[in-house]
């Protein structure tokens, strides 16, 4: 309104009734950090260990990436049989229970967080918000991804329906399944990475109580190869030598297969252990 301009008592009232600027309500703030005591880990979280925290001990001064979480009413409307576990706490973590343990664990006070109660709309979109940050990262092994993903074809109810939720595709829900049904020993072993993913589901194919014997079986077997490979022939003209593979073989290869990204992806995962991939990864990253 213009200084002394005249006006009457209705326009006054229009301008400062429910219409006034200043007796408007704010809505409430978002918040986007908390202090650590008000925040709870996810108790439905799909990890077992959390891992070696030393990679993350910048957090201190540094969080690159904020927490997801959603609001303690949010969750316990799904799981209110979690409310002891969660304690006081005003929001949990869904994503980020790394970053909330490393925060503690190195002395930072709070997390920075992002409030997303639409992730607790339904179990299946909680647990698969959970289960998508940890698929393919490289501190969160095979057996620790199985488990998730048996956890969360039980919650969707059919195996399509999983693969879904987690791009994925059904064979790759299979071959991961199918390592739930290796002997013990041998998934300690493909945890430690002394058992390569490839070998790992062949085994799994061998009744439980043979498994080990079998892969007992194999390892003798190449390593009598290796000694073979480097031992002089009979006619003393020193190793035995394979043709070196070469890049350009490898790309023919690929040609003829015709594969996308994605399907090459998933093949070297189940090709390479852990120590393959990560000196894949170091190499790709040279050349990019």
């Amino acid at each position: 309104m213009a200084r002394g301009t005249r006006t009457n008592l209705a326009t006054l009232a229009g301008a400062v009734g429910d219409n006034s600027p200043v007796d408007r309500p704010t809505p409430p703030m978002t918040p986007t950090s908390a202090p650590l005591s008000e925040l709870a880990p996810n108790p439905r979280n799909p990890r077992d260990d959390l891992g070696d925290l030393n990679d993350l001990a910048s957090i201190t001064g540094t969080q690159l990436q904020p927490a997801l979480v959603v609001t303690r009413d949010a969750y316990l409307r799904l799981y209110p049989e979690d409310e002891t576990e969660i304690g006081l706490a005003r929001w949990v973590v869904i994503n980020g229970c790394r970053r909330l343990a490393a925060a503690a664990n190195f002395g930072r006070p709070n997390l920075d967080i992002v409030v997303k109660d639409e992730v607790a709309k339904d179990r299946v979109t909680l647990l698969a918000a959970a289960v998508i940050e940890n698929v393919g990262r490289r501190d969160f092994d095979v057996i620790e991804e199985a488990k998730a993903v048996e956890l969360l074809i039980s919650e969707c109810g059919t195996v399509d329906k999983a693969a879904m939720k987690l791009a994925k595709s059904k064979g790759w829900i299979s071959q991961r399944r199918s390592l739930l049904q290796l002997n013990p020993e041998l998934q300690t072993a493909l945890r430690n990475g002394e058992l390569a993913i490839r070998t790992a589901r062949s085994l799994a194919q061998v009744p439980p109580e043979e498994q080990v014997e079998a892969w007992n079986t194999e390892r003798q077997r190449q390593s009598q190869g290796a000694e073979s490979d480097s031992a002089s022939t009979d006619d003393g003209r020193g190793p035995a030598e394979r043709a070196p593979v070469t890049a350009a073989k490898v790309t023919r290869t690929f040609r003829r297969l015709d594969a996308d990204p994605a399907i090459l992806a998933e093949a070297l995962v189940e090709y390479l252990d852990g120590d393959g991939l990560r000196a894949l990864l170091a190499a790709l990253t040279q050349r990019t």
